[in-house]
């Protein structure tokens, strides 16, 4: 791209002080020069957006509908200010979620529009939630592979360009039946039989590739099951630990699809949000990779069934196995080891299984108190 060469051999000039110039030796460094890979236009200027420490990043929360986004919205408002984050999707918004800050349609696959809303709104920081879960995904796998990979390529193309700071979760489905399962590293094999798993740990090689190619702050974690009592369900194989609550609740009847030993790394929603903010404050020089495991607990249907019992004792658990989502949860690890979040950024979760019970319980009391007041 002859565009690319010319600006690189003028930055270098510059970088390097060219005799003749007149000008002083810039201290930038040259990982802050941001190119993306795409063709791009003669009159293209590039350059890295930057902010100080007392300034507010810009952020575009992507997928902001889905179980994450319109809570890591609302703790990222608080902390930087309503008109600081947008949220963005193809959905419409209830009513609430509308009302509660910036809304903007937005179709990752859409290159030009994602490029307009970064443009347009000055981002600096860009959080990207949207993807097909893992059972959805197998049942429609082009869609998946269209969202999870296309719509991915779209969002590094314009953090690369606009020099953003990129957020793209991963998830204990990017490991497969050949990892080592408990617990399981950051670093080992990765072969996972999903295309939701190949779409992350494509996700996690391609965030890294244009952190060293491109110079892009990518940053990511691979998240365990979310467990939260605002968000129904969403198609994930870890889903029955929400749905479980749901149902107590509303018949003392469970029926759970996966088999009563099947032990997966589990979180509650808002120690998620939390290590999603404190990795994307993290400095720099704290980072020793770009992927990192982050873990809370690790329990299985029939020990989550049994501590909810201890407070609903009428509640009655079955099982019915689903086979798809069976064979998913059996390729994925037991329990993650995060040793490295622990040591470089100092991650801590705040929730176990009892707190994380207790916590559904009350949420789900004050909801049922509100509806009888209504």
């Amino acid at each position: 791209m002859p565009v690319i060469r010319t600006l690189s051999k003028v930055a270098k000039q510059v970088l390097l002080g060219t005799p003749g110039c007149g000008c002083q030796p810039l201290t930038v460094a040259a990982r802050n020069v941001s190119f993306s890979p795409r063709q791009v236009t003669s009159d293209a200027s590039f350059h890295s957006v930057s902010f100080s420490e007392t300034d507010h990043p810009k952020v575009l929360i992507t997928g902001g509908l889905g179980q994450l986004g319109v809570g890591l919205a609302k703790m990222l408002r608080k902390r930087f200010g309503k008109n600081n984050v947008i949220l963005s999707d193809i959905r419409k918004p209830p009513s609430s979620v509308f009302h509660s800050g910036p809304f903007i349609y937005s179709d990752i696959l859409d290159y030009k529009n994602l490029r307009e809303i970064v443009v347009n709104n000055r981002i600096t920081w860009l959080v990207h939630y949207s993807a097909l879960l893992s059972a959805v995904g197998e049942a429609n796998v082009a869609l998946a592979r269209s969202v999870n990979i296309t719509g991915l390529h779209n969002i590094l193309d314009i953090a690369a360009e606009h020099g953003l700071r990129l957020f793209v979760p991963s998830t204990i489905g990017a490991f497969g039946p050949t990892s080592p399962r408990n617990p399981t590293p950051d670093l080992c094999v990765q072969r996972p039989r999903t295309i939701y798993g190949v779409s992350k740990v494509h996700a996690e090689l391609m965030g890294e590739y244009y952190h060293h190619r491109y110079g892009l702050d990518f940053r990511c974690l691979r998240y365990p099951g979310i467990i939260s009592a605002d968000s129904m369900p969403g198609g994930g194989t870890t889903d029955y630990a929400v749905q479980i609550f749901h149902d107590a609740i509303k018949s003392s009847k469970f029926q759970c699809n996966l088999r009563a030993d099947t032990r997966l790394p589990m979180m509650y929603i808002d120690d998620c949000l939390r290590a999603t903010l404190e990795v994307m404050e993290a400095p720099v020089d704290t980072l020793s990779m770009r992927t990192y495991n982050i873990n809370a607990m690790s329990f299985n249907p029939e020990e989550l069934a049994l501590e909810l019992q201890k407070q609903m004792p009428e509640l009655e658990v079955t099982y019915d196995v689903d086979h798809v989502r069976q064979a998913i949860a059996d390729s994925w690890p037991m329990n993650f080891d995060d040793s490295n979040a622990r040591k470089d950024w100092g991650w801590k979760h705040d929730y176990d299984l009892p707190e994380l019970v207790q916590t559904m319980l009350d949420i789900f009391a004050a909801e049922s108190r509100m509806a009888r007041s209504h």
